[in-house]
C-alpha cells in the first residue's frame, strides 16, 4: 500500500511525492531500497559505522526525463550499459544475470574464470583496467564508462577515479555476516543493470536451496572441528566467527575452531597461536591460486611445522584452487553450491551421490 513520504530535493526544497513501500530485505544488513514514482533510492550503510550512510544512490530510468525534485544522492541512469568492475566477483554476478554486454572493463583479469568473460577479454570486447588499487583511469574514460563498481575499504578512497565524474557504486557485500546477505546484494546490482526481476529470482531460489541444505546438515549429530586457510608471510589470516565464511561452515554442520572471534572481519594470528588452538582439528581446508598443485609434500616443503597438524598426519586436508574451480564466480550469488561442498566433506553420508565443485582431497 502506498504511503506519502517527504524527500529533500537537490535544490534543498522539500517535495511531497508518493513513496511505495520499501522493498523487503531479508538477510543483507548493508543496504535498503525505496521505490518512488519516478526513481528508486538505494541507501548503502557504512559497514564500519552502521548508524551512518556510506552512499545514497538515486536510480532513474534512462528513457525518462530527469525529475526536477530529486533527493540528494549519486544519480545513476538505468539500465547501465557500460560498466567497469574492480573485482571479478561483481563482473561474474552481472554476467550471470544476463548482462555480460554491459561489462566493458575489469581489473586484475588474471583472476577471471568465467569462460564467456575470458573470451571477451581475449578479443578485446572487455578491457583489462589494471590493478584495483591503481586502475587505468584514462582507459576507463576512453571506454565511455557510465558506472564503476568497487569494493570499499575502511579509511580509503578511490584515488584519481573519484575525480573523473563517473559514479562509483560502493559494493560492500563482502562485509555481510551471512552468505545470503551477500547474495541479496545482487538485487541491488540487478536494479542497476535492468535485471531486477532476474536478480530477485536468483536470490529467492538460492535462499530456498541454501536453507534446505542447512536443515539437512543439522540432522547430523557429529560436528567435526575445522581449521581454515594457511599462513602468508608471518601471519595466518583467520575469518572471524561472525563472518559469512564462519557462518557457512557452521551451517554446514562443522565446529569452526575460531568461531569465538567476534565480528565479521579477518584477523591476523601467528602460526604459534593457531597451532596452539587448532593442532588437533579434524579437517583442514584452504584455498590457493598458485600455478603449482598442492600435495602433502608441497605443503610440508612450504612450511615444515604444517606437518604437525592432526589433519596433515591423518591425510584429512581439502584444497580449492580458486582460479580453476570458479569459486569466486559462485560464492556470492550461489553460496548454496559452496554449502553443498562443505556438507559433503563434513557429512558425506548425507550426500552420497554428490560430486564436489570446489574442494577436493589433497593428494
Amino acid at each position: 500500500m502506498a504511503s506519502l513520504c517527504s524527500c529533500e530535493s537537490r535544490s534543498g526544497v522539500t517535495a511531497e511525492t508518493e513513496c511505495f513501500k520499501a522493498d523487503s530485505v531479508y538477510y543483507a544488513k548493508g543496504f535498503e531500497i525505496s521505490r518512488f514514482d519516478d526513481w528508486i533510492i538505494v541507501n548503502v550503510r557504512n559497514p564500519w559505522d552502521t548508524l551512518k550512510t556510506l552512499k545514497r544512490y538515486i536510480l532513474v530510468e534512462r528513457d525518462k526525463p530527469l525529475p526536477d525534485s530529486l533527493p540528494e544522492g549519486e544519480i545513476i541512469r538505468t539500465p547501465v550499459d557500460r560498466a567497469v568492475f574492480y573485482t571479478t566477483v561483481h563482473s561474474s554476478m552481472v554476467a550471470q544475470m544476463g548482462r555480460i554486454d554491459a561489462i566493458k572493463g575489469i581489473c586484475e583479469v588474471q583472476y577471471v574464470t568465467d569462460s564467456l568473460i575470458l573470451e571477451r577479454i581475449a578479443d578485446g570486447r572487455i578491457a583489462d583496467i589494471g590493478l584495483a588499487t591503481a586502475p587505468n583511469t584514462e582507459k576507463i574514460i576512453d571506454l565511455n564508462t557510465e558506472l564503476i563498481i568497487a569494493s570499499p575499504f575502511e579509511n580509503s578512497g578511490y584515488g584519481a577515479a573519484e575525480k573523473i565524474g563517473i559514479p562509483i557504486v560502493e559494493a560492500a557485500d563482502y562485509m555481510e555476516s551471512h552468505p545470503l546477505g551477500r547474495t541479496e546484494w545482487g538485487r541491488f546490482y540487478g536494479l542497476l543493470f535492468g535485471e531486477g526481476e532476474k536478480a530477485d529470482s536468483i536470490f529467492f531460489a538460492t535462499s530456498k536451496r541454501y536453507n534446505h541444505l542447512k536443515e539437512l546438515a543439522a540432522k547430523s549429530t557429529c560436528r567435526p572441528r575445522v581449521l581454515l586457510e594457511r599462513k602468508y608471510g608471518a601471519s595466518w589470516i583467520i575469518p572471524a566467527g561472525d563472518s559469512y565464511i564462519g557462518t557457512i561452515h557452521a551451517d554446514a554442520g562443522a565446529d569452526y575452531i575460531f568461531s569465538n572471534i567476534k565480528g565479521n572481519k579477518n584477523v591476523y594470528l601467528t602460526f604459534e597461536s593457531v597451532f596452539d588452538k587448532a593442532h588437533d582439528a579434524d579437517i583442514w581446508l584452504f584455498k590457493y591460486f598458485t600455478n603449482n598443485e598442492f600435495t602433502y609434500e608441497v605443503l610440508k616443503d612450504e612450511y615444515l611445522p604444517y606437518s604437525n597438524f592432526k589433519p596433515f598426519k591423518e591425510k584429512n586436508i581439502y584444497i580449492c584452487h580458486t582460479t580453476r574451480t570458479g569459486y569466486y564466480d559462485d560464492i556470492t550469488l550461489h553460496p548454496d553450491r559452496l554449502l553443498e561442498d562443505l556438507i559433503f566433506i563434513y557429512h558425506p553420508e548425507l550426500l552420497p551421490e554428490y560430486t564436489p565443485r570446489f574442494y577436493f582431497p589433497m593428494k
